[in-house]
């Protein structure tokens, strides 16, 4: 299923998207949602009597993490070389705050803190569960779903700082969407899935899931060895090379073969 969190103007709702998609995961025209009745996370799947066309509604960010959003840094091999540094023994993790979070066609605001405003193109894994020390084997008992994520990142003041935190947790730092889809093994992107970023239209990033030198898995049984997971909390798996600077009134858009795609517009706070 793809479940989304969607508004008309009035309360947000979660709803489920339904209709073809094109290859690219995007819905196909007739496209529609239904609404489902409270969040999936915690209530289930409860479909309502409410079916409306998808142009119709604004999606909102699919998930509002509860507990935190976990990064992982230099996660593949080609971007940590492309910056300088080493490729980590172990997953470098970091954590960006939940009011980073935004959701699609929502604005990135440019602080006046920075002058070097990146975009990082990712794949993020949505917790579905509370657990703690999950082994690898056991890594799909507790994932709900899979989005898009943009990490973005205020490189300058990452040199600066020598660490993450103010870097990258920023309020709109994290667009996520344009929703979850849940029905996917995390084989397929140990396999390797293509992961593109547009900046103004123009291919910045292409690279493959198959590159990550930690897959999903990994990630999650390394993460809740050193804390718990909550229902929400998301994951973002890392970017590959190509990333790079950001102006006001730029467009970025992150797509992932079978997850659709993820645009925001870079704008003045």
């Amino acid at each position: 299923m793809r479940i989304a969190r969607f508004t008309t103007g009035e309360e947000p709702q979660y709803g489920v998207v339904t209709g073809e998609v094109d290859q690219f995961g995007q819905p196909e025209e007739g496209a529609s949602i239904v609404a489902l009745a409270g969040d999936p996370l915690y209530v289930g799947v409860k479909l309502l009597d409410d079916e409306r066309p998808l142009e119709d509604v604004r999606l909102l960010a699919p998930v509002l993490p509860r507990s935190k959003v976990v990064g992982i840094g230099r996660n593949y091999a080609a971007h940590a070389a492309e910056l300088g540094n080493e490729v980590p023994e172990e997953p470098m993790m970091f954590l960006k705050p939940n009011t980073s979070v935004v959701g699609p066609g929502d604005p990135v605001f440019y602080p006046p803190q920075t002058q070097d405003l990146q975009y990082e193109g990712e794949l993020a894994v949505v917790i579905g569960r509370i657990c703690r020390d999950v082994p690898p084997e056991q890594a799909t008992d507790v994932i709900y779903g899979y989005t898009i994520g943009n990490d973005v990142t205020a490189r300058d003041l990452q040199r600066k700082d020598g660490q993450f935190t103010r870097a990258k947790g920023f309020d709109s730092f994290c667009p996520l969407g344009p929703w979850i889809e849940t029905d996917l093994d995390p084989q397929v992107f140990t396999d390797g899935v293509r992961i593109q970023t547009f900046l103004n239209g123009d291919v910045v990033q292409d690279g493959s899931t198959a590159d990550m030198i930690f897959d999903v898995p990994a990630l999650v049984s390394h993460v809740s060895s050193v804390m718990t997971l909550l229902p929400g909390d998301v994951i973002l798996t890392g970017t590959p090379e190509g990333v790079g600077p950001m102006q006001l009134g730029d467009e970025v858009e992150v797509s992932i073969a079978g997850l659709g795609s993820l645009t925001n517009r870079i704008a003045q706070r």
